[in-house]
C-alpha cells in the first residue's frame, strides 16, 4: 500500500479469500496476533496453492504478493514460523512476512533474524 491507497479491513467474523480465474490480480495484506494466525494461516496456504497452479498449469487465478504481518510476545509464540519461513523461500518476492516480537527475553535464532522486529 502506498499513501492514498484504498483497502478494505475487516477483523473477525466469517472472512475467506476465494478468488475466482478471472478475478484481476489483489495485493492482500494480511494481519495477525498470536493464535490469530489460524484462519490467516489457512489463507496463506490456500495463496501457495494458487501460485503453485499458476506456475505448474499456466492456468487458474493469477494470485498477486501476500505480506503477513505477525505479532507475539516472543518467538516461542508464532505459530507456523517454520513453515511460513518455508513458503517465504518457496515463493520468493509473492510471499513475504514481517514478524514482531513485544516480550522477547532471549536471542532470535538466525533464521528469523532477517524477518523480525520486536523491543
Amino acid at each position: 500500500c502506498a499513501p492514498g491507497s484504498e483497502v478494505a479491513l475487516r477483523v473477525g467474523g466469517d472472512f475467506f479469500f476465494d478468488p475466482q480465474p478471472g478475478d484481476p490480480p489483489v495485493k492482500v495484506v494480511l494481519v495477525a496476533g498470536g493464535v490469530g494466525i489460524n484462519p490467516l494461516f489457512s489463507i496463506l496456504l490456500h495463496v501457495a496453492d494458487l501460485h503453485e497452479s499458476q506456475e505448474s498449469k499456466g492456468g487458474g487465478y493469477k494470485m498477486g504478493t501476500v505480506s503477513l504481518y505477525y505479532s507475539a510476545k516472543n518467538t516461542n509464540e508464532l505459530l507456523f514460523k517454520k513453515n511460513i519461513l518455508g513458503l517465504m523461500d518457496a515463493f520468493p518476492g509473492k510471499i513475504t512476512c514481517r514478524f514482531h516480537v513485544t516480550q522477547q527475553r532471549s536471542q532470535i535464532c538466525k533464521e528469523l533474524q532477517p524477518h523480525i522486529t520486536g523491543k
